[in-house]
């Protein structure tokens, strides 16, 4: 199933007993998102506040916290189905050879035309301009303040579109934008960013850069602007494709940009290179408040919006959190873009107590010396793993998702005197650990087992492992013998 906008959407999970109305009424500051936020703890549904003091709309929030309705969202049963579907897109490559030319071309020639076919839809009408004015006023939509000491209200999920003023290519990302006045926002498009870079073009040309900013669309198009996607690749390709429908543009009413013409609300405006304003504190994903600092102003000039649009919003903090489960979303679907490069990894984990990319752990298949160093640096070359701190290469028979295992291969397998590699490299902009921003240190642990190709001296030793004939007639028993099944079974925790 595809969904062409957010209502869409939102109507599925109703019915499906996935989203909760909540009719009694809620302050716009701190108890949306205090509700919201004790609801993801739970694992709960998504949540649509219909009664939120002095909007004229309702607020959705929670509607990406969970893995079912984000795969429901990309019309797949799971995220490894969807993560096969971008895994195909990744694979559009012409093939080495002769011989594997013949043998590709025609699944090659089938992905190409179903990419073609998937390719987004123009049109000259679209219900995220029924209504529309040039009259600014933010106060009238139902802006969040989420935690005590944030600077100010803020729009969590826009997905904004900016593009590259040379190529004309357009991009989108989910940045924040905290609100200064009746028609201004902070465009906290982080330095390393493309929306960010987009800026500097326009700068260095010394023109208005145009954005719009999208409150409210389709599961597909909102993670569109939250993940990596590859270089080459729009991201409204990426939209239509991994939701295996057409994504619908329309052209902005008063800036040369494209949106999504199911989009509920669209801020339309301008970024001025020359005027800067403090942006936050602002409670951020890391559990910590990320300090004030200076970044360009959003003019807002013009909003369009649908007749009854809903608002779409989330709250960071530490996890459990919806960006959270996003990350961990992100990290199954872009495994096989990840695979791509490296071919030797068999499985990776970002941990979400590590904060999306923080923390790294993949297993290899190691097949020479010093691979897993050249793996660690290959990782920080790769898009926003560039901010990884912490890279743990492990084995490939090693479960990188039972951190247990992890941590037992690190401490058992890793000699801190020769397996840590050390380097020093861009992090993330809300990272707080190093003295200077932007530019922190990194480690690598190699926790893989060691041989004399490793330029270990002594034999490794044997790994413990029970006979399997044995294991064999251990179960059989269980399955015949009750008292030991009900030993089993305590055992797994049941």
């Amino acid at each position: 199933m595809a969904f062409r906008s957010l209502g869409e959407f939102l109507a599925e999970l109703e019915k499906r007993g996935d989203l909760v109305r909540i009719r009694s009424e809620v302050n716009r500051d701190l108890e949306v998102a205090e509700i919201a936020r004790r609801t993801i703890s739970n694992d709960g549904p998504a949540l649509l506040f219909e009664n939120v003091r002095g909007a004229t709309m309702p607020v959705a929030m929670n509607v990406l916290g969970s893995a079912r309705r984000i795969a429901l969202g990309l019309g797949a049963a799971t995220i490894d189905e969807a993560a096969g579907r971008i895994g195909a897109l990744s694979r559009l490559r012409p093939p080495a050879g002769v011989v594997a030319a013949l043998k590709d071309i025609s699944g090659t020639l089938a992905l190409l035309d179903t990419v073609r076919s998937l390719g987004p839809k123009r049109v000259t009408s679209a219900p995220c301009q029924e209504v529309s004015t040039d009259a600014v006023d933010l106060d009238s939509l139902p802006l969040l303040r989420c935690w005590p000491g944030d600077g100010g209200r803020t729009i969590t999920f826009p997905v904004v579109v900016t593009k590259n003023p040379e190529t004309g290519e357009s991009h989108t990302g989910i940045y924040r934008l905290q609100q200064y006045g009746r028609d201004t926002l902070g465009f906290h498009a982080q330095l390393h960013r493309v929306g960010a870079a987009n800026y500097r073009a326009w700068a260095a040309r010394g023109e208005r850069m145009p954005v719009a900013a999208v409150l409210g669309a389709d599961p597909a198009t909102v993670l569109s602007g939250l993940a990596p996607v590859p270089e080459g690749i729009s991201n409204w390709v990426f939209a239509s494709f991994v939701r295996s429908e057409p994504l619908e543009l329309v052209r902005a009413e008063t800036v040369d940009l494209e949106v999504p013409a199911q989009a509920e609300i669209v801020l339309e405006g301008y970024v001025d290179p020359s005027e800067r304003k403090i942006e936050g504190p602002f409670g951020d994903h890391t559990g910590y408040y990320s300090a004030p600092e200076e970044f360009p102003v959003f003019h807002v000039t013009h909003i369009t919006r649908r007749k009854n649009p809903v608002y779409l919003s989330t709250v960071t903090g530490k996890p459990p959190t919806e960006d959270a489960v996003l990350g961990k979303a992100v990290e199954r679907l872009f495994l096989p873009v990840v695979r791509l490069v490296l071919p030797e990894i068999v499985d990776m984990n970002l941990p979400v107590e590590g904060l999306f990319i923080n923390v790294v752990v993949v297993s290899i298949r190691k097949s020479f010396p010093e691979h897993p160093r050249k793996v660690m640096h290959a990782l920080w070359g790769l898009g926003q793993l560039m901010f990884s701190r912490y890279v743990i290469v492990v084995d490939a028979d090693v479960d990188v998702h039972d951190m247990g295992e992890v941590l037992y291969r690190v401490g058992l397998q890793a000699d801190p005197a020769r397996d840590l590699e050390l380097a020093t490299g861009p992090v993330d902009q809300l990272s707080i650990s190093n003295a200077v921003p932007n530019i922190g240190g990194k480690v690598g642990v190699d926790a893989t087992k060691k041989g004399p190709s490793d330029g270990f001296p002594r034999p490794w030793p044997e790994e413990i492992r029970m006979d399997p004939a044995v294991v064999a007639r251990v179960d059989a028993l269980a399955k015949s013998d009750p008292t030991v099944a009900r030993l089993f079974a305590r055992s797994n925790g049941k």
